[in-house]
C-alpha cells in the first residue's frame, strides 16, 4: 500500500513481478499435489522454492544498490523489499505444503533432509 501512491520504477517492478507470478504457480502445484497425493509435483515445489529464494536475494541486493544511488526514495525500496519477503515466505508455506504430501504419500520426514 506504501508503494501506491509513488512513481513507478522504470523497470516497472519486473523483479517483483517475477517473483509474484512464479509464487502463485508454485502454490497452485502445492496445493495441487496435495489434492492428488502427487508425490512428483510435490518435488517440483523444492525446485520452485529455490528459484524463489534466488530471486529474492537477488531483488535484496538490487534494492541495495538503489538505496545507495538513491537515498531519497529509501522508503519505498525497503518497502519492495518487505513485500517481496512476504512473497518468498508465501512460497516456504507452499514448500512445507509440499513436504506434508510427501510424509503422508511416502512416510518420510523430508523437513530437514
Amino acid at each position: 500500500m506504501g508503494l501506491a501512491g509513488h512513481e513507478i520504477p522504470a523497470d516497472g517492478y519486473a523483479e517483483f513481478r517475477h517473483i509474484h507470478t512464479d509464487v502463485v504457480k508454485m502454490l497452485n502445484r502445492a496445493l495441487d499435489s496435495f489434492a492428488r497425493l502427487d508425490v512428483e509435483a510435490a518435488l517440483r515445489v523444492f525446485a520452485d522454492d529455490e528459484d524463489i529464494d534466488r530471486a529474492y536475494n537477488e531483488l535484496v541486493r538490487n534494492c541495495i544498490k538503489r538505496i545507495e544511488a538513491q537515498p531519497d526514495d529509501a522508503e519505498n525500496i525497503i518497502n519492495l523489499i518487505w513485500a517481496a519477503r512476504a512473497l518468498e515466505r508465501i512460497g516456504d508455506h507452499a514448500k512445507n505444503i509440499s513436504e506434508y504430501v510427501i510424509y503422508q504419500v511416502k512416510g518420510k520426514d523430508v523437513r530437514h533432509a
